[in-house]
């Protein structure tokens, strides 16, 4: 009998990390909790901490901490919080692979101790990468540390060139659904609230990731993703609209061969895949009908009225901090649109003064974790 593969799971009561530990569920024989953490749902992480008895566990913050102690926590387990608390999760000498489900910035500096560490990342945040993808795919290379994405479409990319040759590749296109307004009018895009952008057609996801789905700054970050993740130039990265959201992404080989991977809508598949590469796991997911499909429909994005897809590419191509500046204006944004401070159609409005800002103060280079933070 194979031996149990150890995860630490970051991000855990998210969507994400709810579905991973559905795999867990499915894969008992397979897979164990050695590690987990959370942000603030307490309730939440409180009742995985019973189910799945890890050994180490980290919240967001020390308020946090004290509230999950108060509702009890057995003394074998080791409690932390914040960026410690973090890598203390990820660097358990126990954990095989690491799942970063986590939104947002804060679980940089883990995924870095973690690849030090020499664990395999299964990688599900995009910031990490838009940040700091130089950073961390120098660090991996050295530390000869696998990072396997869990993104649906880079998954997709992952699984179609796994094994081939960097020059055997030709192209890589990433499919995205368009989000909610992917045909409403210039006029009518005025007009969005926060309730109309979080209703997504297909995915089921946290409120920053379904609005810039809407927006389509999640794709523009998933180019940039993609860049790091399999060394290609920005215009090697394309995208297409494709609303049925069957094909997750497509790789166009030099010879002119375009080979997809195409499954159902689930997070369960890719999160799944990352854990049991490079072995394939039997699923209790349906398989995919293509006679229940229907037509399938490609076209182009529209970048006026979506302009964030636009900004991200201008981003990658301006080299240096640029990514990083896209990212924390868009995280900016977003915020105040979900606050209902700041109108859907001002969002990219925001990033594109701020990229035009950071080009008139010049960002340079970022080399390091410090250098990024100071960004």
């Amino acid at each position: 009998m194979a031996r149990l593969k150890h995860l630490a799971i970051l991000g855990c009561t998210g969507s994400v990390g709810q579905s991973a530990l559905a795999v867990v569920d499915q894969h008992t024989d397979k897979l164990g909790i050695v590690g987990l953490a959370a942000g603030s749902n307490v309730d939440r992480f409180s009742s995985q901490i019973v189910k799945y008895e890890p050994a180490v566990v980290s919240l967001g913050s020390r308020d946090a901490l004290v509230e999950l102690k108060r509702k009890g926590l057995p003394e074998s387990i080791v409690a932390g919080c914040g960026d410690e608390g973090l890598i203390d999760v990820v660097t358990h000498p126990s954990v095989d692979l690491v799942l970063c489900a986590s939104s947002g910035v804060t679980a940089l500096s883990a995924v870095l101790a973690a690849i030090q560490a020499g664990k395999t990342i299964a990688l599900a945040n995009k910031e990490v990468l838009v940040m700091a993808g130089g950073l961390v795919m120098d660090l991996a290379r050295r530390h000869s540390v696998s990072i396997i994405p869990v993104d649906s479409e880079h998954n997709a990319i992952h699984q179609c060139i796994d094994h081939r040759l960097p020059e055997e590749i030709s192209q890589v296109t990433l499919t995205a659904s368009g989000g909610p307004f992917r045909e409403w009018t210039a006029e009518r895009l005025e007009t969005v609230t926060p309730m109309d952008a979080l209703r997504h057609p297909t995915w089921s996801m946290g409120p920053k990731i379904t609005v810039d789905s809407a927006t389509l700054m999640n794709k523009g970050l998933e180019v940039i993703e993609a860049q790091w993740l399999f060394d290609m130039p920005p215009n090697k990265i394309d995208v297409v609209i494709h609303p049925q959201s069957v094909v997750h992404s497509l790789v166009e080989l030099r010879d002119g061969s375009v080979i997809a991977q195409l499954g159902v809508t689930d997070m369960k598949l890719p999160i799944q895949y990352a854990f049991s590469y490079p072995d394939r796991w039997e699923t209790t997911l349906p398989s995919l009908s293509l006679t229940q499909c229907g037509t399938l429909t490609f076209h182009e994005p529209n970048y006026e009225r979506f302009p964030c897809l636009r900004l991200a590419y201008q981003a990658i191509r301006s080299g240096f901090g640029y990514p990083v500046v896209l990212n924390a204006a868009n995280e900016v944004a977003v915020e105040a649109f979900l606050s209902e401070r700041l109108p859907f159609r001002a969002i990219p409005a925001v990033i594109e003064d701020t990229l035009d800002a950071a080009v008139s103060n010049f960002v340079k280079s970022v080399d390091s974790l410090e250098e990024i933070r100071k960004l």
